[in-house]
């Protein structure tokens, strides 16, 4: 019988817990810049990407939702809150980066309206350029995974991802940046023979990073083979 009560406590604690959280409402937060990358063209997925804060632990989830009427482009950005009376809600500010996925964009200048009307508003715009080719992209990119450092002190970091076949190999990594914050890296690669089996070969890059930006920091935006970038802050200080 014991064992029964105690059984039965500890579940009355959990839903009293859950009890104080409660059901999370959809709300908007606070976006601290809008990353525009260079170089996309009416036949590419578009993207930009957006550097937020959730402002305590009871915000979970960022999510966005994009529009596009009548050559604006609007986004809400917003997250999952719980009520602050839930013992798990800590209140420590929690930086997001998010990619907004824009679609396929027809040629021309774009005004970019994030949470507008509203006190997180933020503007920006793009401007998309007409395609030279019938192809998603001019170029094989590489799989990325992820990117990190070389190290703290120099410019250099380091590519990490597959390919999926050994028919395939680097060409070049090549950096094209927007004139203000965002520096695309673009890791081509190249069909060495005809026969492409499929044959994972993972692989790291090196390549350092060009000082062409005055900002302090910048996003490295890097486009990879799956139509989904990798995106990091990257100290330009160094």
């Amino acid at each position: 019988m014991r064992s029964l009560s105690v059984f039965s406590f500890v579940l009355v604690a959990l839903f009293s817990v859950q009890g104080i959280g409660g059901t999370p409402v959809e709300t908007l937060v606070p976006v601290d810049h809008i990353y525009v990358p260079k170089g996309f063209d009416s036949n590419d997925n578009t993207e930009i990407i957006v550097e937020g804060t959730l402002p305590n632990l009871c915000h979970k989830s960022p999510m966005t939702k994009v529009e596009v009427v009548e050559g604006k482009v609007k986004i809400t950005v917003s997250a999952l809150k719980y009520d602050e009376t839930n013992p798990f809600c800590v209140p420590v500010v929690v930086p997001f980066i998010q990619p907004v996925a824009l679609g396929v964009m027809d040629k021309g200048l774009y005004d970019i309206e994030v949470n507008g009307k509203s006190i997180y508003e933020k503007g920006s715009s793009i401007t998309i350029s007409e395609s030279t080719s019938s192809a998603v992209d001019d170029h094989i990119y590489a799989n990325i995974a992820y990117i990190e450092d070389k190290d703290e002190t120099g410019r250099k970091i380091r590519l990490v991802g597959y390919t999926p076949s050994d028919c395939l190999e680097f060409e070049e990594v090549a950096f094209a940046d927007n004139g203000k914050d965002t520096m695309a890296v673009l890791p081509k690669m190249k069909q060495v023979y005809e026969h492409c089996p499929m044959k994972m070969v993972p692989f790291e890059k090196e390549v350092e990073v060009p000082k062409n930006l005055d900002r302090a920091k910048i996003l490295l935006h890097v486009r990879s083979m799956n139509g989904k970038s990798v995106n990091s802050l990257f100290d330009n200080t160094k």
